[in-house]
């Protein structure tokens, strides 16, 4: 790709990312709309003080604007509440294809690119309940048994899939990807809180693994995904531990220590006990009535809390791993986690 070609694809990527306008850019740059849209259209290229003033405007180091771009999105599957406006999911998707060049680019330097296998890719899901038997057997090839999942994300992250979390509006919840066809991703909303992460990060990993028969519709899918999420989270057989095989009444007082041990929210102890025959109907009522009644318990407040806490660090790790090592400059650290040398120094803390 010729280098005027290369900037026009990057200052494009940049500018939706921040969700500029041509003309909000070329305002801001001081420059005309006709020069950002030749600028786009690789008819020209920026003199140097203009392309410093792009850099420091989107935020950007320089040679952002001339790296070869290693990441094509595939099979981005985005969740019904992601209403976001066009020009949001460019911008988003850009962020996404972004961090991750910059995540593949580390590994590359540690020789750390792990090959993922789906465990699970042979079991057909005919119907929704066939997850059941899918949740089982993928806890069972990733060794986690039935016990409380401690930390989602470090797991699915050991498991050798991406996880990015970005800072975006609540429409969000997430989205799942194949990155240059071989490389799971898990996109999560940022400022969700640690229950809904965790639920929004299996929902996605079934998007990802589950073998869905093309006959269900887009709302029994993710229905699907829904369940598989639940049943990695509280898998059958812990279920029927906790709750019981057949119960008429359940109070919040046993549902809490569930919530607060496995990680899952009540709600979604429910519609476990619910996919599971545990409850009956009338009491499944009973309790969507009491959610409904006010809008504290929609959001379980007084109903325990769980304190874990979940967040993708693992790009850190290996960034510092790749400082300590002297594998990467300080120069490249900074680059491949955008912020400044020194900035970057200030936060490094060697031991020796």
């Amino acid at each position: 790709m010729e280098v005027s070609e290369l900037f026009a694809k990057r200052l494009k990527a940049a500018r939706l990312q921040k969700g500029l306008s041509q003309d909000a850019l070329a305002g801001e740059l001081g420059v005309s709309k006709q020069a950002v849209s030749k600028y786009e259209r690789a008819k020209m290229l920026p003199d140097s003080s203009v392309l410093i003033k792009l850099a420091k405007l989107l935020e950007l180091k320089p040679d952002y604007f001339f790296r070869e771009f290693r990441v094509s999105l595939d099979q981005v599957k985005f969740r019904k509440k992601a209403a976001l406006s066009g020009r949001k999911l460019e911008g988003l998707k850009n962020s996404i294809v972004d961090m991750l060049e910059r995540y593949l680019e580390l590994e590359e330097h540690l020789n750390a690119s792990p090959r993922f296998n789906n465990p699970i890719s042979k079991i057909k899901i005919q119907e929704i309940a066939d997850v059941e038997e899918a949740a089982l057997k993928l806890l069972k090839h990733w060794k986690l048994g039935i016990n409380p999942i401690p930390n989602v994300i470090e797991m699915l992250e050991d498991s050798g899939i991406k996880v990015v979390e970005v800072s975006v509006e609540n429409k969000f919840d997430g989205l799942s990807a194949w990155v240059n066809k071989n490389i799971p991703v898990i996109v999560l909303n940022k400022d969700f809180d640690q229950l809904r992460k965790r639920f929004t990060a299996l929902h996605e990993l079934g998007h990802l693994l589950l073998n869905i028969s093309p006959e269900l519709s887009e709302k029994e899918i993710e229905k699907t995904c829904n369940r598989f999420a639940g049943a990695m989270l509280l898998p059958r057989p812990a279920a029927l531990q906790e709750l019981g095989s057949s119960r008429k009444h359940i109070s919040l007082n046993e549902l809490i220590p569930i919530k607060e041990s496995y990680g899952i929210s009540i709600q979604a102890i429910m519609y476990r006990a619910g996919d599971l025959g545990i409850l009956n109907s009338h009491a499944l009522r009973s309790f969507w009535k009491l959610v409904n009644s006010h809008p504290d318990n929609k959001l379980e407040k007084n109903w325990g809390e769980y304190r874990g806490y979940e967040r993708s660090k693992r790009f850190d790790q290996l960034l510092y791993h790749a400082v300590a090592e002297e594998l990467i400059s300080y120069g490249k650290a900074a680059s491949l986690s955008n912020m400044s040398v020194q900035s970057f120094r200030d936060q490094l803390k060697m031991i020796v």
